[in-house]
């Protein structure tokens, strides 16, 4: 059996799965600081990362930890971190340090009720559009979002595939009801797990950020005669300073665009009983799993409710919602915060939603959001 992938069924929790689908992705540098409720992936990270000749280091805050993943990557490692709200907030500035000098890394935000402490061992989804514009400036973003620790695994492999293929950061918003909850995992053969490695540029001559056609351009290898400048600052092709509006505009758009003409590719959702449809659902996390028993509950009582969960909640599914709305006459949302979602769906759908919010502490009840379905057919 492979050490760098635990093949077979296990007993897990939701952070330790994140943990294991890290490695199985090729994670071999773990830079973090201890922070409930991701501090049993921190732990399992620690222990296991020996194990694979990887290297576990606990930073001294959050703000270290995040420049050390980014360094790690560009010296040949796949890196991570994992955090929670405060330590997220305290990210946020080489977050976008990692998105200006396209950094591949992933961030794992196991989310608790906020603002600020706010309930520390407590389920929270506040941190939806602080994963979306917590850093300064025009960007975009690529974040994921489990609902089981099965998906915990799995969507790990698919971050660290997406930040090696597009060159950015990738966030998994999990939340604590995810990360704490113990399920069954099945963990497939390493051969059978698809890897993307990330491309690398093999030509000495070529500007480090000169982009191929798909706005991406492949990354040098550090310590092999590549002429190598890495900065936050604007720059050029060549990784230098250029402090024009000129060269902003070239590279900012690109790094915009890159990811905004793949989002097809990118978004991802899954359909629950969205056939003949009066009602849908929109959820995403430990809240979709309410969702889904909500629905079942709906059409007992001959209501036609559906539900669509959001596998990626960055880009956003505006064209899948615009597209339903055009037949799909009412909508819900439910979410653990005040309506970060809803901002989103209501955009797409061009009308208003129901809201079935809480501000964090404990999940949906089904009752809950069967309540909000049958607000909506009002």
């Amino acid at each position: 059996m492979s050490k760098d992938v635990l093949e077979g069924r296990h007993f897990l929790s939701g952070d330790v799965a994140a943990a294991e689908g890290a490695l199985a992705a090729g994670c071999t540098f773990f830079g973090g600081y201890p922070i409930t409720p991701s501090s049993e992936l921190a732990e399992r990270m620690s222990r296991r990362l020996p194990e694979v000749k990887g290297i576990f280091i606990q930073m001294e805050d959050e703000l270290g930890s995040m420049a050390a993943i980014l360094g790690a990557s560009w010296g040949g490692r796949k890196s991570m971190t994992a955090t929670s709200g405060p330590g997220f907030s305290l990210m946020m500035e080489n977050y976008g340090l990692g998105i200006m000098t396209e950094t591949p890394t992933v961030i794992v935000n196991v989310q608790r009720g906020g603002p600020s402490t706010g309930l520390p061992t407590l389920l929270g989804q506040g941190d939806i559009m602080q994963a979306r514009w917590g850093s300064h400036g025009p960007y975009e973003v690529i974040a994921l979002s489990p609902e089981s620790p099965q998906e915990c695994f799995d969507f790990m492999i698919k971050a660290f595939n997406l930040a090696e293929k597009y060159r950015q950061p990738v966030v998994v918003l999990m939340d604590e009801s995810v990360g704490h909850l113990f399920e069954r995992v099945e963990i497939p053969p390493k051969k059978e797990i698809e890897i993307v490695n990330r491309k690398i540029s093999t030509d000495k001559k070529r500007p480090i950020y000169e982009p191929d056609e798909d706005l991406i351009p492949p990354m040098p290898p550090v310590g092999e005669g590549f002429g190598i400048h890495v900065t936050g600052l604007t720059h050029d092709e060549r990784g230098y300073p250029v402090i024009t509006a000129e060269a902003q505009e070239n590279l900012v758009r690109r790094l915009n665009e890159k990811i905004r003409v793949h989002a097809d590719d990118i978004i991802d959702y899954e359909e629950f009983m969205t056939e003949d449809v009066e009602v849908l659902v929109i959820a995403y996390g430990i809240t979709a799993r309410s969702a889904r028993r909500a629905i079942i509950m709906a059409r007992e009582k001959g209501i036609k409710a559906g539900l669509l969960r959001l596998k990626v909640i960055w880009p956003f599914p505006t064209k899948k919602l615009r597209k339903l709305a055009e037949d799909i006459p009412h909508f819900v949302v439910a979410e653990v915060n005040n309506g970060q979602a809803l901002v989103e769906v209501e955009r797409a759908i061009r009308r208003d939603a129901v809201f079935v919010g809480k501000m964090g502490g404990e999940p949906h009840r089904p009752e809950e959001i069967l309540k909000g379905i049958k607000e909506a057919l009002k």
